[in-house]
């Protein structure tokens, strides 16, 4: 028997490849939007990593500057006289006040400065 050109179904018919055309559509932007999503993840991550180091590489820092103001405050430190004016005691412990007022004594730091200071 004889086939006629153009008759029969030698293929998909015009629905079948309109349907595997939408399938292969809809996995490739499935594919784009979970590959786009896992990037904006990384990204994200790394933009906290980096966020992490800083704050730490600051925390460091501060921690250097605090080690050298609290060197620098014992070198300093000189004997206290045996007789001392009230005024000049006041004085003292003013600028000690200041001092950690404007952060760059602890509470530890000044608690240790005032008892030198009152001679406790």
């Amino acid at each position: 028997m004889r086939r006629r050109l153009g008759r029969g179904r030698g293929g998909p018919g015009l629905l079948g490849t309109m349907a595997r055309t939408a399938v292969v559509a809809g996995t490739g932007s499935a594919v784009a939007g979970r590959v786009s999503a896992g990037q904006e993840a990384a990204a994200r991550r790394d933009r906290q990593a980096a966020a992490d180091r800083e704050q730490l590489q600051e925390m460091q820092l501060q921690a250097r500057i605090d080690a050298q103001v609290g060197d620098a405050l014992t070198r300093q430190a000189a004997p206290v006289p045996a007789t001392r004016s009230v005024d000049d005691l006041h004085t003292q412990l003013m600028k000690l006040g200041e001092l950690r007022q404007a952060g760059l004594l602890t509470d530890e730091e000044f608690a240790a400065q005032k008892a030198r200071l009152l001679g406790s």
